[in-house]
């Protein structure tokens, strides 16, 4: 009975590493699911770079809602913002999908792009993530989200040019540079 279990469990680990064999080559190969349920394929933003920040919405760096939706509005012909609501820290995101979007409307008036509630680190880590944060898939380095708020920029093409921590502000010349 004990080598059945391992053999079950050796299964099930292999079976897990071979889903992750299929991550896409670019972030262009995700879907995600917004918070209002609708899904967006992420080839529609070929051409664009792409800012991705795992958020929360009662933490110390929420206020950057403010200046991520001022970024995305000043250069919403080059750039997209997508939020990745998140409750890996501290449980500073609790809510549920509906309110985390009334949250965001209601306070900073969101209008970029918000997926449904992931996960950014973990065992339950979502496969969007696993390639932001690993070499293997990305291409260019590994990370560790740290803290809500992290962003992650993306170049036309879909690959990672550059992760910038929690502090660095959207408007920062650190980002502003690449735009």
């Amino acid at each position: 009975m004990f080598r059945n279990i391992l053999f079950i469990l050796f299964a099930m680990t292999l079976s897990q590493a071979q889903g992750q064999e299929k991550l896409p080559e670019s972030i262009h190969g995700f879907h995600i699911t917004t918070l209002e349920g609708k899904e967006i394929d992420l080839s529609q933003y070929k051409g664009k770079k792409m800012l991705l920040v795992n958020t929360a919405s009662k933490c110390g760096y929420t206020p950057q809602y403010e200046d991520l939706e001022k970024l995305y509005k000043q250069y919403k012909d080059k750039l997209v913002i997508i939020g990745f609501p998140a409750n890996n820290f501290a449980e500073q995101e609790p809510g549920s999908n509906d309110e985390i979007a009334d949250f965001c409307e209601r306070n900073y008036g969101v209008s970029f792009p918000m997926s449904e509630k992931i996960s950014v680190k973990g065992e339950d880590t979502a496969p969007i993530y696993l390639w932001l944060t690993q070499k293997k898939w990305n291409k260019v380095k590994d990370s560790e989200v740290k803290w809500n708020f992290q962003k992650y920029l993306i170049d036309e093409d879909g690959q990672l040019l550059e992760v910038f921590e929690s502090a660095v502000k959207p408007m920062d010349k650190e980002i502003m540079s690449y735009l």
